[in-house]
């Protein structure tokens, strides 16, 4: 793609339901801080945003000495005394977990299994605060590289379209371990970038952009498009999460037989710069390790409405296939199907009229 090309190309993915746009084109982060305004409210969310950003290094610095068998069940009893305390929160995890096992949200199986996404969440918190004293090769070596689903297998495809001048974007969720997919990518000479929110905390951001590239990954604000579409013409990886909870301007789809929707991005990247959408997953296993899974690369023919409601289906039943073996890894912490019967209906005409 010219330059001129991807300068067109980004004007109209701005316009267009872009990564991180809404109705209209006003682009926007998945978790924006609306906090634009001056004197005491500025000054008490800038001294929140401190707090934040030294007590994350106060605990990476605890949680990298003292040994994981003792950090672990501390902060998984933490984050149950939360569940239990936070109601709020509390309904929205009942409430995806409703839909993933297909049971009603008073099931004994669902809030089983709202209380493990609680519990692996606190074992991915303290692995992730634990990343920065660990030597930088050894995420790389958490991650299988063997076998059919081992990191290994992604090289036949990752030649296949290089060859080809495309760019692969890869989808996932907020699932297992991406820190450590993205460290053993780069580990094996894939050139590979992250697309991620700067808005809410700048200063924590870039404390996780600092400890990424010990790894050899660069992660980029999603307001920087122009190296979106550069990061696509390398080529070279794009690593994008999907699930940041439902938004009734995405593209609508069936997600564990309900209708919601996702991000309209992926699909709009992939169809006007050549690139090839590849969902991805990274689980971990019952040892201790990751096991990275790609599945069906998604190719878009042109960026009509049909196409990208197309694309975007096939991202939902691979995000069903990363879930499923794994449920409790999914840390779905925000509302991922709409609440009511009436939005539910107007996603399914949406979804007819494409």
């Amino acid at each position: 793609m010219s330059d001129r090309a991807a300068d067109e190309a980004l004007r109209t993915t701005e316009g267009a339901g872009g990564p991180a746009t809404k109705a209209g084109g006003v682009a926007y982060a998945p978790h924006r801080r609306l906090d634009g305004g001056t004197g005491l409210r500025r000054l008490v969310s800038r001294a929140n945003e401190r707090l934040v950003v030294l007590g994350y290094r106060f605990a990476s610095w605890l949680f990298g000495w003292l040994p994981m068998g003792l950090t672990w069940p501390v902060v998984r009893v933490l984050m149950l005394v939360g569940y239990a305390l936070w109601p709020a929160k509390r309904r929205v995890i009942l409430a995806n977990a409703s839909h993933i096992l297909g049971r009603p949200i008073d099931d004994p199986a669902v809030r089983a299994l709202a209380r493990r996404v609680y519990q692996t969440y606190a074992r991915y918190i303290v692995e992730l605060m634990r990343l920065p004293s660990l030597p930088e090769h050894v995420p790389a070596l958490l991650v299988r590289a063997e076998g059919e689903r081992g990191v290994d297998s992604f090289v036949t495809i990752w030649d296949h379209y290089r060859a080809q001048g495309r760019g692969l974007i890869a989808v996932s969720i907020h699932i297992g371990s991406i820190e450590t997919l993205v460290a053993a990518f780069a580990a094996r000479g894939f050139p590979t970038y992250g697309l991620a929110d700067d808005s809410a905390y700048p200063e924590l951001f870039a404390l996780l952009q600092a400890q990424r590239r010990r790894w050899g990954v660069e992660v980029f604000a999603w307001r920087n498009m122009r190296r979106v579409f550069g990061v696509l013409r390398e080529p070279a990886i794009l690593g994008l999460l999907v699930d940041w909870g439902y938004r009734p301007d995405g593209i609508p789809v069936r997600l564990f037989g309900g209708w919601t929707t996702l991000p309209a991005g992926p699909a709009v990247l992939a169809a006007r710069t050549g690139g090839v959408i590849l969902p991805m997953v990274c689980r971990r296993t019952p040892d201790g390790k990751f096991e990275a899974e790609h599945f069906t690369p998604i190719e878009l023919a042109d960026d009509s409405p049909g196409e990208l409601a197309r694309a975007t289906q096939a991202m939902a039943d691979a995000v069903e296939a990363m879930v499923r073996p794994a449920p409790e890894q999914w840390y779905t912490f925000k509302p991922m199907w709409p609440a009511t019967a009436a939005e539910k209906a107007e996603l399914a005409a949406r979804h007819d009229a494409s």
